[in-house]
């Protein structure tokens, strides 16, 4: 196996830290599975098709959540609270977003 040796940021790698941490892999195991879908062997750009599904998935979100609001603000404000709390639990939010 090559040993690579890359220098980041400490906010770059705090964040890629939380987001190990909420994929329950090392920092080392959570950058070579990024690395391998960078390098895709079919040449595939790896980000086009996540962020396709990532725009679906907001728009849907969006499309759902004007609705429960509209029928029960108090609904709509608990689900984003559950939400919230798990996005904090899986390292996905940073502190300036708790």
């Amino acid at each position: 196996m090559i040993k690579i040796n890359i220098r980041v940021d400490a906010a770059v790698h705090e964040r890629l830290s939380r987001r190990a941490h909420g994929a329950n892999l090392s920092l080392s195991a959570f950058l070579r599975s990024v690395l391998e879908q960078a390098a895709d062997p079919s040449q595939r750009y790896v980000f086009s098709s996540q962020d396709e599904i990532l725009a679906t998935s907001i728009q849907i979100l969006t499309i759902l959540a004007t609705s429960i609001g509209r029928r029960s603000p108090e609904t709509l404000e608990h689900g984003m609270a559950e939400a919230r709390d798990l996005l904090l639990e899986r390292g996905l939010l940073g502190p300036e977003q708790r």
